[in-house]
């Protein structure tokens, strides 16, 4: 369940932590007609990026240019956290981190291995996320409620939303 008061005192962390935490999240290029897509991510948090093993041949790296930028968006596995990242994003083929990240499931997409010809990896460097994270407590999201209706100036207490700027 997604902390609120790690949402307020350390929003980058829990970020990364969720990030990591995954199967997947939607990943997609910034002014493009083109649907968001399903990816795993390998975030790290070091440099503020995640990194995606894809093909050569996939529709979403020949639509990556110099200078692209794309949005990844993750709900956690709970459904109490809510975060759209955004960042510059390039075709990076970084054998370092082919090997950092090489996994039994990653191999079971690739018939060569890490020498597979089109095995290739996407780098988004994220300078720029807003988080979601709510009350995990149907009882307190109730309370929450019922507060807010009996005060017409109060709004219910049920989250936080925060903005988060990476160098």
């Amino acid at each position: 369940m997604a902390s609120l008061s790690e949402a307020r005192e350390q929003p980058a962390r829990q970020l990364w932590d969720q990030v990591n935490g995954v199967h997947a999240g939607m990943l997609g290029i910034s002014g493009l007609d083109m649907h968001m897509q399903p990816m795993a991510p390998h975030a790290d948090p070091t440099t503020n990026t995640i990194w995606f093993y894809t093909k050569t041949d996939a529709d979403i790296v020949r639509a990556i240019k110099p200078g692209s930028r794309a949005h990844f968006c993750v709900i956690g596995k709970d459904h109490d956290y809510h975060a759209c990242l955004s960042g510059a994003i390039e075709v990076r083929p970084d054998p370092s981190k082919i090997e950092e990240y090489w996994s039994s499931m990653v191999a079971a997409w690739y018939d060569g291995g890490k020498k597979d010809p089109k095995l290739t990896m996407l780098s988004l460097h994220v300078d720029d996320a807003e988080i979601w994270v709510s009350t995990g407590s149907t009882l307190k999201f109730g309370w929450e409620i019922a507060k807010a209706n009996l005060d017409d100036d109060k709004m219910p207490d049920v989250g936080v939303k925060r903005h988060l700027q990476f160098a």
